[in-house]
């Protein structure tokens, strides 16, 4: 069967078995480009080696088109800013490949799949991925990271290479010392999901899940456009990540693959060092407070170096604890009085050296500061309050 025949068929099934996916790779333009080895996405089309597509059978085909039209769909390329590319595109590929394969799908060999990304976001599997990079052998990259580099990725625009091809030592370091140049760049380097289809997409969404018929578990990845709110999680990792960029070097290089004459990077990270305060009034409640608890311990999950400082606070502060990395989140929280949010302000201004973000979880109901704080501000809340500075961030 001729790759032509083989796009068709796979098209066909995904609208009978898979309406969802069928439907926005019906939106997707198809290019046939035999410069590239095997196929990539750019958000508005999926250019293809034929030759490529004539060794894969229907269910690999039907398989790799569904993948390029949700990485389309999910905005994965908008949202790689302040990235490292290649591991950003790796990890939206894991959460792409975990949403198909939950939905029936069979998974074609050497596909990007660990079960254990099912139902997280691409911001979150980035976050485990850079580091387990950088506690695996004093920051070696692990084998699916050197695949990503060695071999074509369905989303990895500027960074398909050849399998016989190893990058020269300076060609890489230049690759990489300019990583940061390209992530600023980013929007003109990449065709992004225009207005036109993003009002497509959302309409298709709408039309399904009136239907019933939308996947498995995509709430767990559908962007802002669908719901027209920001996604919460999205929104903190982002703004933490900020404060706890990566950073890649050849002094010394990656001792994992030098024996193969392959001179990679290791990977370090910058310390995040960030302030909590955790809400302990009367107002809280337990499943609340359980909430609060929950999304702390995963932020300490998601940095493998961190320096925390946390607060718990009702009227006064209760109690100022450092964690540091592999520390467990365990001590006993105490409060239950009214809330007055200065005292946490002025704990940070007489103990705290230079804090560059604080992140409070509150309902939000209690005596705010009325002089703004010389640093970020981040207030976690259940519903959107008025406060005199910072950002509200509302999680659900």
């Amino acid at each position: 069967m001729k790759y032509q025949d083989k796009i068709k068929k796979a098209k066909t099934k995904l609208m009978l078995e898979q309406p969802y996916f069928g439907t926005i790779a019906s939106a997707i333009i198809l290019e046939k480009n035999n410069d590239i080895l095997t196929f990539i996405n750019d958000g508005e089309k999926m250019c293809y080696n034929s030759e490529y597509l004539d060794k894969l059978s229907v269910d690999e085909v039907e398989f790799i088109v569904a993948n390029a039209a949700m990485h389309s769909v999910l905005n994965h390329q908008k949202r790689s800013t302040h990235r490292t590319r290649w591991l950003w595109q790796t990890a939206t590929d894991y959460v792409v490949n975990a949403m198909l394969v939950n939905n029936g799908m069979p998974l074609p060999l050497y596909a990007n799949y660990e079960s254990q990304f099912e139902n997280m976001y691409a911001e979150e599997v980035y976050e485990i991925l850079r580091a387990e990079m950088i506690s695996n052998g004093q920051s070696s990259m692990g084998e699916e990271q050197q695949d990503i580099i060695d071999s074509d990725d369905v989303d990895a625009p500027n960074l398909h290479l050849q399998k016989d091809i190893i990058p020269s030592n300076e060609a890489l370091n230049s690759k990489i010392d300019s990583n940061e140049k390209e992530q600023n760049n980013i929007g003109a380097e990449v065709s992004f999901v225009d207005e036109e289809m993003k009002e497509q997409f959302e309409q298709i969404f709408q039309k399904l899940k009136r239907q019933g018929t939308l996947p498995k578990n995509i709430h767990y990845v559908v962007p802002e456009y669908f719901s027209h709110r920001i996604d919460w999680r999205e929104f903190l990792y982002v703004h933490i990540a900020e404060y706890a960029k990566s950073t890649y070097s050849f002094s010394p290089p990656n001792m994992k693959y030098l024996y193969r004459g392959i001179y990679l990077p290791a990977l370090s990270s910058d310390l995040l060092r960030i302030v909590i305060a955790i809400d302990t009034s009367g107002s809280i409640d337990k499943t609340l407070l359980g909430i609060f608890l929950d999304e702390v311990s995963s932020i300490m999950q998601q940095y493998p170096n961190y320096e925390i400082d946390l607060l718990t606070a009702d009227a006064k502060v209760q109690s100022h604890k450092v964690f540091l990395p592999a520390e467990a989140l365990e001590y006993k929280v105490s409060g239950g009085g009214g809330t007055d949010f200065r005292p946490v302000f002025e704990f940070i201004e007489q103990h705290i050296d230079s804090p560059s973000l604080l992140l409070y979880f509150t309902d939000g109901e209690g005596t705010y500061p009325k002089n703004e704080a010389s640093y970020d501000v981040l207030w976690m809340m259940p519903e959107r309050k008025n406060v005199p500075f910072g950002e509200v961030v509302v999680f659900t």
